[in-house]
């Protein structure tokens, strides 16, 4: 007899299979939900894999447009960099399946949903707090947080073995355990041999980009025009090409990132639950994006909004890393980004050459950069000799510390 029906978030991956096939067993209705952000996957054969299983429905649900739109571009926006390196590839991708799978547990009449994120990772967090927000009454079956599943898995190897028994195809092998995340922004790799970091991964752990000494020894150079922050079209200056539309944009920069060998990242993170973590990235239209985006704001932002906004930057990561998408001060601070964005138009050049993209040029029609102020040629209204005031104006701490130093901390306020 049924217990009741679970909407899984199923990739099609070792984890998923054989939870879709654990749950199966338990007695519940599943329905396999996959959301197709961009990954290689065979979607035809991954549904009837999950119907091989024994799901009683499956959920093919092409959201790559709202990914790149309202998902990755908004993370471009705000410079949301997680510890100043990691562009959030993963957790990103989190908050737009999990509103989908809400979505479809309501149709479903589901009371519970379901994810394959460990005990000791992010994902967890970051799925099951999107749950809450959305849909306060949902019921969340996690297994790798449930007794009777720890007690029959206590890690891959147990779930591989577990698939051979049950015949479920998966591409992870005890020879190459990693668990990876693959969607249009990125892929990451992570487990096995990488839990080491003193362990350099070895150049077969990439699959996206290739090495950046095996990447064309001839610089590329393409021009990326942004409206209000936001990319609208890239334009190839060697072959002509022009791509607009923000997933044909975006996947061009990928092709483009990843044969040049843009992107790579291998670091050490700390996780929200308190674990530092060892993750290999690969990042390559995003890398390119938030190089050209953060280039262009030198010369459209004002230096004080800039200021703030990178204060801001950080918190909007921390947001974006920890789970907390649907949450109030999240939508205060998308608020606050539009309107820091709100002059950040125009085009870059960005030459792609050996792993690096590199702004080489920029304009912009709403630019605060004055060439006749800059000039060391012509005044330009500028008068240097302004400068003289505003220095010693600038200077008073500073001598005023120096004096409290000599007196031995007290500073003569008699007034010369």
């Amino acid at each position: 007899m049924s217990k009741d029906k679970i909407v899984l978030a199923y990739s099609g991956g070792l984890d998923t299979s054989v939870i879709l096939k654990w749950f199966i067993e338990q007695g519940y209705d599943v329905v396999a939900y996959m959301a197709n952000i961009g990954q290689e996957e065979d979607y035809e054969a991954a549904h009837e894999k999950a119907l091989g299983l024994g799901a009683c429905a499956v959920y093919i649900e092409d959201l790559k447009k709202d990914f790149v739109e309202e998902y990755i571009f908004r993370a471009v926006k705000s410079q949301a960099i997680y510890e100043g390196r990691y562009l959030l590839g993963t957790s990103v991708a989190r908050p737009i399946i999990a509103k989908r799978q809400i979505e479809i547990a309501e149709k479903e009449g589901a009371a519970y949903v379901s994810h394959g994120a460990t005990g000791k990772g992010n994902d967890q967090v970051r799925f099951e707090l999107s749950y809450y927000a959305l849909k306060p009454d949902i019921k969340v079956l996690a297994p790798w947080k449930m007794q009777e599943f720890l007690d029959q898995f206590e890690g891959r190897n147990d779930m591989l073995d577990y698939a051979d028994k049950h015949g479920i195809p998966v591409s992870a092998t005890r020879g190459k355990p990693y668990s990876e995340d693959d969607n249009m922004l990125h892929i990451s790799h992570e487990a096995g041999i990488l839990e080491d970091p003193a362990m350099a991964a070895n150049e077969s752990v990439y699959s996206r980009t290739v090495s950046a000494a095996d990447a064309p020894d001839t610089p590329e150079i393409i021009t990326v025009e942004f409206e209000a922050g936001i990319p609208v079209k890239v334009t190839n200056k060697a072959d002509g090409v022009e791509v607009s539309g923000a997933v044909e944009l975006f996947e061009y920069l990928n092709d483009l990132g990843a044969k040049h060998g843009i992107g790579r990242l291998d670091m050490v993170e700390n996780r929200f639950v308190g674990i530092k973590s060892r993750g290999v990235y690969e990042t390559p239209g995003g890398e390119i994006l938030y190089k050209a985006h953060r280039d262009l704001e030198g010369l459209t932002l004002d230096r004080e909004v800039m200021k703030i906004r990178d204060v801001m930057s950080l918190k909007v990561a921390e947001l974006v890393y920890n789970g907390f998408w649907f949450a109030p001060e999240f939508e205060l601070l998308a608020s606050f980004m539009d309107k820091a964005q709100e002059n950040n138009t125009g085009s870059v050049d960005v030459q792609l050459f050996k792993g690096m993209a590199y702004p080489i040029s920029r304009t912009s029609p709403k630019a605060l950069y004055d060439p006749a102020q800059s000039s060391m040629d012509i005044e330009g209204g500028y008068d240097q000799k302004d400068a003289d005031g505003f220095i010693k104006i600038n200077a008073i701490r500073l001598i005023n510390q120096h004096k409290c130093a000599l007196q031995g901390g007290e500073v003569d306020t008699h007034i010369k």
